[in-house]
């Protein structure tokens, strides 16, 4: 993770876990997914990278804001709808020795055409 983490979570490591669970298509591991270059990344800035960033500017703010809200309102013992999976990933994080390794994948909805929106559902 880019960001210590202290007896939490990283921050990298929240964030994958609640992007995925609310399933946001380009929040920032979706981005980065979808080819997406963040300097936080550690990688080189490119067009193409840049571009993505650019092209999900609004999705990435609001997905930062989800992220956020529940993680700040887990930190405060304050019920969430991802209380299990970030309580599941903590604990696996606690349990991980000092040279253990978590790895996780990130699948994009199987709904998603690449460089789409998912559409939403019509109402009934």
């Amino acid at each position: 993770p880019a960001m210590a983490a202290g007896g939490d979570l990283p921050h990298d490591l929240y964030t994958f876990v609640i992007e995925s669970a609310l399933g946001l298509e380009f929040g920032f591991w979706g981005c980065v997914a979808a080819g997406a270059t963040f300097k936080t990344l550690g990688r080189k800035r490119t067009p193409q990278g840049k571009a993505v960033i650019a092209a999900h500017l609004e999705d990435l703010d609001a997905a930062e804001s989800q992220v956020n809200a529940i993680y700040f309102a887990w930190r405060a013992h304050t019920v969430t709808p991802l209380d299990d999976e970030l309580n599941a990933m903590l604990a696996r994080w606690r349990a991980l020795p000092d040279d253990g390794v978590i790895t996780l994948e990130w699948s994009t909805p199987p709904t998603t055409t690449p460089g789409r929106r998912r559409s939403r559902p019509a109402a009934r």
